[in-house]
């Protein structure tokens, strides 16, 4: 049995604690907070963009924390969830993994490469996992089009194209704020770097198109991802530009030698749309609509942890979650910055 403590009970952190009510083999025995009204099991405050509400919940059973040292001396726990502001991520993940705990901390890893590469470094010292909570390959619609091009059962991929699009962020202070988030082109946009290198590799460069805030901050960009040694062409596009009436949409089309595969979903008017629900199209003509069960977020965050606890289980590198995966993702989000500051084709790496 794993025993996960929380670090952060926010919208994520109380996602994360009713995701973790889902996973075989683990359980949360700690949570940490500042708040005490939130260690009192009131989280009626907590809203998100998805999913449900906070309310008042039975915390009993759990063991309580209002400060990080106290649960990093908690010897019971096996894996810290953190679930703190992304400034926060690199000091609460290294004292986790110098305390002995695998750590799964929400994405984006870091904001900054060097505060990345240190979590890296600190990992394979410890002997431990760090893992990064990427959790769109555990969305259904997106883990049904990474098994097809990691089978072969359709040949090799081609080509694909992802967008990520949403609305100016002002639901609240943190989240609007740049300085702390990295703004979209790293918020939000982490999500398709983190895809797009893990079913297609890491590009060998990158050429952006796009506006900044600051002449800093990525506002929306597109981007072409540029490989030496294959036929792969892949793109995206992403950013806050979109009108408040459709708050969000993210898709994609992935080109496989024998097959196609189409997705594309909204928020409009404040209702969700599935303008193309998953759709294979194979070499034969056929068109196919898979199914992709209920559609409880709650789920993909679950089959996330579910991966993490299992990694650690079996004492297999979480490929899909790891922490050099997730720095690759955030070095390719610098590197379209770049890219979009100079107009130039950019090196993803060297």
């Amino acid at each position: 049995m794993v025993k996960i403590g929380i670090v952060g009970i926010g919208f994520m952190g109380m996602i994360h604690y009713y995701a973790s009510k889902r996973v075989k083999g683990a359980e949360v025995i700690a949570i940490c907070t500042r708040s005490q009204k939130k260690l009192n099991g009131d989280w009626r405050d907590i809203q998100g963009n998805f999913g449900p509400r906070g309310g008042l919940e039975d915390l009993s059973g759990l063991r309580k924390y209002n400060n990080l040292d106290d649960i990093l001396a908690d010897k019971d726990i096996d894996m810290l969830d953190i679930c703190l502001p992304t400034d926060r991520h690199p000091g609460a993940s290294i004292a986790g993994l110098n305390a002995g705990k695998h750590v799964l901390v929400e994405k984006p890893i870091a904001l900054d490469l060097d505060a990345a590469n240190e979590m890296v470094a600190a990992a394979e010292k410890a002997g431990r996992y760090l893992m990064v909570g990427h959790v769109l390959p555990f969305f259904p619609e997106f883990a049904y089009a990474k098994k097809a091009v990691e089978s072969g059962e359709y040949g090799k991929l081609m080509g694909g194209h992802f967008k990520r699009l949403i609305t100016e962020p002002t639901w609240s202070e943190d989240i609007a704020d740049y300085s702390k988030t990295g703004g979209p082109g790293i918020d939000l946009h982490i999500h398709d770097t983190h895809f797009i290198q893990l079913i297609g590799g890491m590009p060998d460069r990158v050429y952006s198109r796009g506006m900044l805030v600051n002449n800093k901050y990525v506002k929306y960009l597109s981007t072409q991802y540029i490989y030496d040694d294959k036929e792969l062409c892949l793109t995206a596009a992403s950013g806050a530009i979109s009108q408040p009436g459709r708050a969000f949409a993210h898709g994609y089309e992935v080109y496989l030698e024998k097959a196609t595969i189409l997705f594309e979903s909204a928020t409009l008017g404040n209702k969700g749309v599935t303008s193309m629900p998953v759709t294979l199209l194979t070499s034969d003509g056929e068109v196919h609509n898979p199914d992709m069960g209920a559609g409880d977020p709650i789920d993909s965050f679950a089959a996330e942890i579910q991966y993490a606890v299992d990694s650690i289980r079996n004492n297999q590198t979480p490929v899909a979650l790891s922490g050099e995966g997730a720095r690759d993702a955030l070095l390719l989000c610098y590197r379209e910055a770049e890219s979009v500051k100079t107009g130039k084709t950019v090196k993803c790496k060297g």
